[in-house]
């Protein structure tokens, strides 16, 4: 491993572990994922898995240090004591001392600007987690938690994909020193059925899901979680990090222009 927590920022690809709840298929996935040389690891609370994530963590060969773990608090459990009350909790779970960041999972439901970061910054003060995220907000809460926080806004974890660029969001975050992460960045399945990302990796020799995964982590400042369970499908997404696409490449799926969410729930804050 050359990953360094301190230097590095956010590994490029990590590891993305929603609706994998089976115990042992989880627990072998992220164990799967490090060995093979993942060095990002991405749970929360809502996901239900954030043990069977620590038992993979466990088996695997990878020292704590040497990898990126992230978890999320949930819409429900952000009341400022039950910030700190359930956060301890997902530590226990994950049989850690600390994440490497922790994200607002929704700026919904008990979502209090002031109450909820004052937490976080307590969090980060304690050194129970290294950095602070939030996941699915849009400029207008970026910008007000960020005149809340002591502790900097580390990164935004939204839905992206070629069918759903965030080019607004991708810009924000470059120009504020933020870390796009990318969930569901495979369009949960739908770029296998994109005319121009299949003709992309007929032309490399590669899966559409590395061409998306490529195209994702060729942007300064974004990173993607893809989640995978099979051992093949690990490797699959794995191995876009060797992939380098050209201009052309790059511009035939900049030009797709789609707006399609997958992940779009009543209390999103684009409703």
């Amino acid at each position: 491993m050359t990953y360094d927590a301190d230097s590095d920022g956010i590994p490029k690809l990590g590891i993305g572990t929603w609706e994998n709840t089976d115990g042992n298929e989880c627990a072998h996935s992220v164990e799967y994922a490090l060995d093979l040389g993942y060095e990002h690891v991405d749970t929360a609370q809502a996901y239900g898995n954030e043990e069977h994530v620590g038992q993979g963590i466990t088996d695997s060969s990878v020292d704590r240090e040497d990898f990126f773990l992230a978890t999320k608090v949930w819409a429900d459990n952000l009341e400022h004591d039950d910030v700190l009350e359930t956060t301890e909790e997902s530590l226990k779970k994950l049989g850690t001392d600390y994440v490497d960041l922790l994200y607002i999972h929704w700026p919904a439901r008990e979502y209090d600007p002031e109450e909820t970061l004052a937490a976080f910054d307590e969090l980060y003060d304690e050194g129970k987690i290294e950095h602070v995220g939030v996941s699915n907000f849009q400029p207008e809460q970026l910008d007000e938690a960020a005149e809340i926080l002591d502790a900097p806004i580390y990164a935004n974890q939204v839905e992206m994909h070629p069918l759903l660029p965030q080019d607004e969001l991708v810009e924000y975050a470059q120009e504020n020193d933020i870390t796009l992460v990318a969930y569901s960045p495979l369009a949960r399945g739908k770029v296998f059925d994109v005319p121009e990302l299949t003709e992309i990796a007929e032309k490399h020799g590669v899966s559409e899901a590395q061409v998306s995964l490529a195209w994702i982590t060729s942007k300064d400042n974004v990173v993607a979680i893809p989640k995978a369970t099979s051992e093949n499908h690990i490797e699959d997404n794995y191995a876009a990090l060797d992939l380098e696409l050209d201009d052309e490449d790059i511009e035939k799926i900049d030009d797709i222009d789609k707006t399609e969410r997958q992940v779009d729930p009543d209390f999103g804050p684009w409703n």
